[in-house]
């Protein structure tokens, strides 16, 4: 038995590791491909994750109720539609994961995956920052070096090199990267803020992290949507005012 569970821990650990990995390198791709017409929004592939998750969600609970179709909709009743003040409160950190999944897409399209995955390792250290000021936890000397040295790494991987391109090349590439790396430190706070207010929340709380989930998900999809229709209304406006200045 306890052969099986360090086995266990070891391979989700390897599965977490593989996730993550191709989960930045598919990102970085879709987003430099050079392709005809337009890439997609990144608040269009956030709104897809939040489908994916809910429902992944929803079907882990209704398993955690023996696939009772009654003992869901109690569920979701109780926790979700008869306690609103706890879904607004769970709306900040929704609002704030909201906000993070875009920017890692704003990351992605100006960072190379090697930089952007190093320097969102920040993340560690805006959680521990956040955990012991909200939580009150204490970190040991070992814990406070190992950030001082994920720190000195992530200062070194922004070490600037020399390259042999021009004058304008370098002006647009230090712009962009710049952009790219603002959107991830931004990126990093809010991931460390949200996690700990959430963590806060799962412990002053007594039910699953799935219904906490799906809580969190119904506050989110309706920022995402509201991107999404605002880019709608923006391009619908340009391809009007376009179409005014054609006919003129």
């Amino acid at each position: 038995m306890m052969f099986t569970a360090v086995w266990l821990k070891y391979v989700s650990l390897g599965v977490l590791v593989l996730q993550n990995t191709l989960l930045v390198l598919t990102m970085r791709y879709s987003r430099t491909l050079h392709s005809e017409g337009p890439r997609y929004l990144p608040s269009s592939a956030v709104v897809s994750a939040e489908v994916l998750k809910i429902f992944t969600c929803i079907l882990l609970v209704f398993k955690d109720h023996s696939f009772s179709v009654c003992g869901l909709n109690q569920v979701l009743k109780e926790e979700i539609v008869n306690m609103p003040h706890l879904t607004l409160k769970l709306a900040i950190p929704s609002g704030i994961y909201t906000l993070q999944n875009n920017l890692l897409y704003v990351a992605l399209s100006n960072l190379d995956a090697v930089t952007y995955q190093v320097t969102y390792q920040l993340k560690i250290l805006t959680t521990a920052l956040f955990s012991v000021s909200m939580l009150g936890k204490r970190l040991s000397i070992y814990q406070w070096l190992s950030l001082v040295i994920l720190m000195t790494g992530i200062a070194l991987v922004q070490w600037p090199t020399d390259t042999s391109s021009g004058t304008q090349q370098k002006d647009v590439t230090a712009s962009s990267h710049f952009m790219g790396l603002l959107a991830v430190l931004v990126a990093c706070f809010s991931s460390g803020f949200a996690g700990i207010y959430f963590e806060k929340i799962l412990k002053e709380t007594t039910q699953s992290v799935w219904i906490r989930n799906i809580q969190l998900v119904c506050s989110s999809w309706v920022l995402c949507w509201l991107s999404v229709l605002r880019f709608f209304m923006v391009t619908r406006e340009h391809l009007q005012s376009t179409l005014v200045k054609n006919r003129r």
